[in-house]
């Protein structure tokens, strides 16, 4: 498998949380090709944000609904297999979204699992080590740090 040389490519991504008793739960999906659980991810799009991106993302890949952070609250990297034996750099930018609900029909339902976990069981089950370190912290800190106290109650 060849690399496109040196070159590292932007993502956005989007963290759903909400909290249940205090506690941070993260929305995880499945991936289409493997089946392991990530989070909502993709592409930067054309006359978008990334946080707009990464709002899209969590709608068309887990239908989760909600409040996005224009800020990020981390990167993460990984090696993005593409078509013909190739490979990329991907450098992740993570923009939590607070979640107020869950569409019961959404574009990649059929391509897709969701469920609810716990930031540290999340931490434990994506591949990336910095999105490991990442889900840890918040679920180290409860998440406190990332919002306002009043969304912090949705659950």
């Amino acid at each position: 498998m060849s690399t496109i040389a040196e070159l590292v490519i932007p993502q956005t991504a989007a963290l759903p949380l909400r909290w249940n008793s205090g506690k941070p739960r993260v929305l995880m999906i499945t991936s289409r090709e493997t089946g392991r659980w990530v989070i909502p991810k993709g592409w930067l799009m054309k006359g978008k944000k990334p946080w707009e991106t990464a709002r899209i993302e969590a709608c068309e890949e887990a239908g989760a609904l909600g409040e996005v952070q224009a800020k990020p609250i981390g990167t993460y990297h990984y090696v993005k297999i593409l078509p013909r034996g190739k490979s990329c750099q991907c450098k992740v930018f993570v923009f939590p979204l607070f979640v107020e609900r869950l569409k019961k029909n959404w574009k990649e339902r059929d391509e897709r699992s969701r469920r609810w976990f716990s930031a540290k069981k999340a931490a434990k089950l994506v591949s990336e080590p910095e999105l490991s370190a990442l889900l840890l912290e918040i679920a180290a800190s409860q998440g406190a740090h990332l919002i306002p106290k009043k969304l912090r109650q949705i659950s």
